[in-house]
């Protein structure tokens, strides 16, 4: 029994340490994807380079509490603001679509339309499964080089972190919307992502779960769908 207790308290021990590592190094990432991207992101529209496309990163209209998310009303007024001061002139709706009644790229086009943006500049992207697969996608499927990323700040850390990893010229457009708190849900969420983020880029060597057929921005149809969803 005593050798027993002996093990437990042991393994108890072994484990915090190994938590208490992993929670260092949660950090110390964060610190880094932080620290690499800040001055790419802004609040004002007036210091953004003038950008061919613009990549709206998806989020859901509505809350977990059924309420419109402030979130996706400030990423599409961010975006509608950058197009009519003509700092870009296409716009890439990237998100989700996992069925019939929830299609991130569908709501984010047409809640556009309604700010004033023309459909023809407003491309969907069915494959923005995640933030890596929509910046992957840019450039892989859309051919850009360079790119203003539009979302939170709080977001734009880890999109813009990918993006300078994946070599593309990119600024981003900080969107209004209420940035979550320290511990909560989402930004606890956004801890791990950024690591996530990192191992992708550099143990991974992560593709985009799609790829499908090249689309240039300039001449392409108002949608780019998965080959195989």
């Amino acid at each position: 029994m005593k050798f027993g207790r002996h093990l437990g308290r042991k393994a108890r021990r072994w484990l915090l340490i190994a938590a208490g590592v992993a929670l260092a190094l949660t950090a110390l990432i964060n610190n880094w994807v932080i620290n690499n991207t800040y001055s790419y992101i802004t609040e004002d529209w007036a210091l953004l380079p003038d950008t061919d496309t613009g990549l709206v990163l998806g989020t859901s209209t509505l809350t977990r509490g059924g309420e419109p998310n402030p979130q996706f009303k400030g990423r599409i007024q961010a975006a509608a603001q950058l197009y009519q001061a003509g700092k870009i002139k296409h716009i890439i709706a990237s998100g989700a679509n996992p069925n019939s009644n929830y299609n991130e790229p569908r709501a984010m086009r047409r809640e556009l339309i309604k700010a004033g943006v023309p459909g023809q500049a407003i491309i969907m992207d069915f494959a923005g499964f995640r933030t890596f697969d929509s910046v992957a996608r840019a450039q892989a499927v859309f051919g850009l080089d360079s790119i203003t990323i539009i979302t939170q700040r709080y977001h734009a850390y880890r999109a813009v972190f990918i993006a300078k990893k994946l070599h593309l010229k990119v600024a981003a457009y900080a969107a209004p919307g209420e940035e979550p708190s320290l511990f909560t849900r989402t930004m606890v969420r956004e801890y791990f992502a950024r690591v996530k983020a990192v191992l992708d880029i550099y143990v991974l060597r992560t593709a985009p779960k799609f790829l499908g057929t090249p689309q240039r921005v300039d001449t392409g149809g108002p949608t780019a769908e998965p080959d195989n969803p």
